[in-house]
Parts: C-alpha cells; structure tokens; sequence
C-alpha cells in the first residue's frame, strides 16, 4: 500500500516481535469489534480487554473468538489478575481464562502490593500455558517507585518469561512513566531503555502526544500500548511520517523544510 512513496519506515510483518500496537477494548459491542478487525485488524499485535470488562461483559466470549479468529492475542486487563489474586483464587483464574479462551494474560500488581519473588512465580507458571505480559509501576497517582526498582522489576519479569513488560500509564496516560499532565519522564524512560532492550519493552501512550514523543525518540517500531480503537490507524500514520507530527521526522535532510 505505501510502496509508491519513498522514506517511508519499514514496518515489520505479523506476527510481530517489534513495533507492537496494543489496543485497549474498554467494553464496545460486538458490532464495533467486528468493524474493528475488520478495518484495523492488520494493524493490532495485543488486544488487552481492559481492567474487569471481561468479568461484566455477557458478550465477552463470542468477542474474544472473533479477535482470536483474526489472529489477535487477546487478554484481561492486569487489574483483574489482581482481583483474583487479592482473594487468594489463582485456580479461579485460570478456569476464568481457559472457559473464556483467553490465551495470554496480564500480570500487574498497579492496584495491590505482591511481593516481587512472588509475582515472578506467578510469571513463570502462568508462562508455561498462556503468552504472559507483565506491568511494572502503580496506577495510584503520586506513587513514586525508584528508577533503580522499576529496572531491575522488568528485568527479573522479562526473566521469569514475560514476552513483553509494559510501563504502566494507565488508560489517562498520567502516572507511571508520565507525570500528572502527561509528560514524558524523560529520566526514568531513558534508564530503562538503557537497560533492557527495546523491542521487550511495552510503553503505555494513550495519548497522541505520547505516541509522538516515542516514535521520535525510539523510531517507528517502539512497542506501544493502550491505545484506544479509534486511534490505531492514525498512530500507524504517525509511525510512518504521515501525520503532522512525524511528517518531517523520517525525511532525508534535503528535503526537510
């Protein structure tokens, strides 16, 4: 499709190890997901269902089918693996998994404190069945945890056989990585991408801003998240330079303006 223009960055086909677009499905209707797939389907990597709508939504199975039809790995949102968790009903989980066909999962620990030795062995067993994505950093704004912890947290969860570890943001993209108006904390994403590679690293960028502010720094195939279905073609557009914000970042210098 963008063969005819020159200087456009080269995407990787799926599946995908790289260059990763998570999408946040908050609870739309079966309809919207249909027109989801079928529009921006190519264009999906994950498709996390969002905190607890799995657990609420009567039509949650027959849309997890479709997604996986169209080759997406689908998951709960972390927050609900903690619901479970908190009450002591890991087995429950998982039978909540497997009858709805889940066949990945978010493990988190943004609303509850779990010991980290204890979370990795969360990681590990539930590696042996399901593709696992684990999130380091506290939904709870105000949070502070010390850049030393947030890397050496995704290194031992990439060990333990995360695919990938996300950087929390949550879905308003205003805590975790980013500060109460969405900035970018620039310290603690550049220690972070300093110590572990790129392409395991997840970033949540809900907003347009944030998007913008990765693919300039990291390049178009930055693994980003949370992005809502509404924005998965534009944020392609912004990968590949054709959108204000990027248009001139992937041009040669002589024909920038």
């Amino acid at each position: 499709m963008n063969s005819s223009l020159k200087f456009i960055p080269k995407r990787p086909s799926q599946p995908r190890s790289n260059g990763i677009t998570m999408v946040m499905d908050k609870g739309i209707g079966m309809n919207q997901a249909m027109d989801l797939v079928e529009t921006a389907g190519n264009l999906i990597d994950l498709l996390k269902l969002g905190f607890g709508t799995s657990y609420v939504n009567p039509d949650v199975k027959e849309k997890i089918a479709l997604y996986k039809k169209h080759g997406l790995r689908v998951y709960p949102g972390g927050t609900l693996f903690e619901a479970f968790a908190i009450r002591n009903q890991l087995d429950d989980f998982r039978r909540f998994l497997d009858n709805l066909g889940f066949d990945a999962v978010e493990i988190s620990d943004g609303s509850m404190e779990i010991d980290h030795d204890k979370k990795c062995e969360y990681i590990r067993t539930l590696a042996k069945d399901y593709l696992v994505v684990s999130e380091v950093g506290s939904k709870i704004a105000g949070l502070e945890i010390p850049i030393p912890q947030w890397v050496s947290q995704m290194q031992t969860e990439l060990e333990a056989g995360s695919f990938k570890v996300i950087a929390e943001a949550r879905e308003s993209g205003t805590v975790g990585i980013y500060d109460k108006h969405g900035e970018a904390n620039f310290e603690l994403i550049s220690e972070i991408s300093k110590h572990l590679p790129l392409d395991n690293i997840l970033w949540e960028a809900p907003q347009k801003l944030q998007q913008v502010w990765f693919i300039k720094h990291f390049g178009a195939n930055v693994n980003l998240g949370n992005i809502a279905p509404a924005e998965i073609i534009p944020l392609e557009t912004l990968r590949l330079g054709l959108r204000g914000d990027t248009f001139m970042h992937f041009l040669p210098d002589d024909l920038k303006q």
